[in-house]
């Protein structure tokens, strides 16, 4: 039997890959199908960066649902096993997704799928930052964050931000301040939102599907 005690999860969150809902940003550059081709091309570099970690158990957590073909696939191609988001903003969801998971394992690295600049190393540095922190986080250069570890349930910390504003990284780190929790701040990256953030993807070669 595996000791819960020891186990690490890394989380992967995603949305289904359909035309016209998924990475609507990207629509002006891509069209819906291009779009939807590009979150998909994400979440598969996503998983890769979570397999090669070699952390443990890694977990593709998704939405609206796990019925797409996109995430069956996902489990054939990485391994996976697929869990459904609960409804709400992204900190409801997040906080319900440590929620569940740390009544499974010991440590968890979450992961938004358009986190490109994310390596393996990131993510185990946060894993091994559980060890003398409470949290680990990687921020983003458009001032929200990419990566959340934690070793303990911390709602509050998913509670009050202004999501998809540029202040959600700073309004997080004030309540990480007020809740005195021990964290620890990996190097900023940045995550694929806009048309620019796609290309610059593109060329720094952090992405193998072109096609979009």
């Amino acid at each position: 039997m595996t000791d819960m005690t020891e186990t690490t999860a890394i989380l992967v969150f995603a949305r289904a890959p359909v035309p016209g809902v998924a990475k609507t940003r990207l629509m002006p550059a891509l069209g819906a199908d291009g779009a939807a081709r590009a979150s998909a091309a994400l979440t598969r570099r996503a998983l890769r960066t979570a397999v090669g970690a070699n952390l443990g158990a890694v977990e593709l957590w998704c939405a609206p649902d796990c019925d797409h073909p996109f995430f069956t696939d996902c489990t054939r191609d990485f391994g996976v096993t697929l869990h459904a988001q609960s409804t709400g903003d992204v900190g409801r969801r997040m906080a319900q997704a440590f929620d569940d998971a740390l009544q499974r394992h010991a440590r968890v690295v979450l992961i938004g799928a358009d986190a490109v600049s994310l390596q393996p190393t990131d993510l185990a540095a946060a894993a091994a930052a559980l060890t003398d922190h409470d949290a680990a986080f990687a921020p983003a250069e458009d001032g929200g964050y990419l990566l959340v570890a934690l070793r303990r349930p911390q709602a509050a910390l998913f509670d009050g931000p202004a999501w998809g504003s540029s202040s959600v990284w700073a309004q997080t780190r004030a309540h990480l301040d007020a809740l005195g929790l021990r964290t620890c701040v990996l190097p900023t990256g940045y995550d694929v939102d806009h048309p620019a953030d796609w290309q610059r993807a593109l060329r720094e070669g952090l992405l193998e599907d072109r096609a979009c």
